[in-house]
């Protein structure tokens, strides 16, 4: 569910590139009307304002976006303007080849998003870096982390709804019979939460509750300073709870000391036009204080006017 504002009239894609062009020409570059062009336009439509740049200037509007723009709001609007599988492969690429144990944004990918959607975003990868997305993570993540990142990527899961109960319950036991005995990285745990639907995780999760009384994640709780646990964690609630999940990374990466610019502006243009609705009233619920307020409270200048046109200004 988008919360993306988009115009009763929304102008050609080569009026909104004109536009655009002029933004950049003159002394200084007018980011006012860059921010009210790119914010209230769909992804169908940014993708039509990239094409008529192009055969405009002969210029890809992300180049001359690069020139103009810097720091933060520059990381931001890039991010907006690619297409969703694009986007996602330059978060990947990003991700695993800085990657570290607390980083999120490869589960994410391989959680949030549909098989096909996960696809498409290891078809862009291919095409823009020219090696694969699996190759990239197992250079680049180690052990554990490795091999659950690694099928976490490659996994094509079944989309549809039908569950097999019985199924979920044997292997709630399992999951439980491995946390007990601490071994978190066993290939069987890795082995459900990379290959089953997301309805058969969740079918798997509440069997688990109803049978030891407590949900998977209170188990996976069992030791904060692990890394590997905690990305358990992620997985689960991301697979069958994004918007709780999203709502809890956004809050963590505001409370920080020193805001996490990249996790801000990973979580804003990935999630505007899906589920950005269902986490403002969550983190509303959650902290008593609308998510733009917090944004506001938390950001500057270009930066923030951004990010405040995607989330949309509170009505109360």
């Amino acid at each position: 569910m988008s919360t993306l504002s988009i115009p009763q009239f929304v102008p050609p894609a080569s009026d909104d590139a004109e536009q655009l062009r002029k933004a950049f020409s003159g002394w200084g570059t007018n980011e006012g009307l860059i921010i009210s062009i790119l914010s209230h336009r769909s992804s169908a439509h940014r993708r039509e304002i990239r094409k008529a740049y192009a055969v405009l200037y002969g210029e890809d509007l992300l180049k001359a976006l690069d020139k103009e723009l810097s720091r933060d709001f520059e990381k931001i609007v890039l991010l907006w303007v690619l297409d969703h599988a694009e986007r996602d492969a330059v978060l990947a690429y990003d991700s695993a080849r800085r990657w570290g144990p607390g980083d999120r944004a490869l589960i994410e990918i391989a959680c949030a998003r549909s098989s096909d959607e996960l696809f498409a975003a290891r078809r862009a990868y291919h095409a823009r870096y020219k090696r694969s997305l699996e190759e990239d993570v197992a250079a680049h993540a180690k052990g554990d982390f490795r091999k659950l990142l690694v099928l976490l990527l490659t996994a094509y899961r079944y989309e549809g709804p039908e569950v097999n109960l019985t199924l979920a319950k044997s292997e709630a036991k399992l999951l439980h019979e491995k946390i007990e005995d601490k071994t978190y990285a066993d290939e069987e745990i890795i082995r459900v939460l990379t290959t089953r639907s997301k309805a058969q995780l969740e079918a798997t999760f509440n069997a688990y509750n109803n049978a030891f009384g407590h949900p998977i994640n209170k188990d996976l709780k069992s030791d904060p300073k692990d890394h590997f646990l905690s990305a358990l964690r992620a997985i689960t609630k991301c697979i069958t709870s994004p918007e709780k999940y999203f709502e809890k990374a956004i809050r963590l990466a505001i409370n920080k000391v020193g805001t996490d610019e990249g996790a801000v502006a990973r979580i804003i243009a990935t999630r505007a036009e899906v589920d950005l609705k269902q986490i403002k009233e969550l983190y509303h619920k959650r902290n008593s204080v609308p998510l733009v307020h917090a944004i506001k409270k938390d950001t500057t200048g270009d930066y923030e006017d951004f990010l405040v046109a995607l989330i949309g200004e509170e009505s109360a």
